[in-house]
């Protein structure tokens, strides 16, 4: 697939971060929102060891899925120092299967506090699905 078709963009907000992102896809929003997440951060991976992580969430609705995707990539980032570049997602009716390959943390610019629900709504636009996330930092 084309990445000129998904990828996302910095807001100016006036307290946090907030970010546009987009995709054709529910997998390629997710994989698009946690690149974002790691650019508007600066997180640099150092080149090795290469680790993977699996994980899957049971999510009702696809806005609580994006939140709680990239809360548990925060957590492995807080509690493992760990960042990821290789998302590998699937989804099937609410559940999330998520297989990350990424590496230890070597530099991280600002730290992320928390993914919010602000305003949080995933749409359909020309582009596929859309949405604007707001960070705490």
């Amino acid at each position: 697939m084309d990445q000129n078709s998904w990828g996302f963009n910095e807001v100016e907000h006036t307290a946090d971060w907030e970010m546009g992102v987009w995709a054709p896809t529910m997998e390629l929003l997710l994989e698009s929102a946690a690149r974002g997440m790691n650019a508007l951060a600066g997180v640099q991976l150092c080149q090795s060891p290469r680790i993977e992580r699996n994980f899957s969430l049971d999510t009702a609705d696809p806005e609580t899925r994006l939140v709680s995707f990239l809360s548990e990539l925060l957590y492995f980032s807080e509690m493992e120092g760990l960042g990821f570049d290789s998302f590998q997602l699937t989804i099937n009716g609410d559940i999330l299967k998520a297989t990350v390959r990424g590496a230890p943390i070597a530099s991280i610019d600002k730290e992320i506090k928390a993914v919010t629900y602000h305003d949080l709504k995933i749409y359909k636009s020309e582009r596929g699905l859309e949405v604007k996330i707001v960070f705490d930092v």
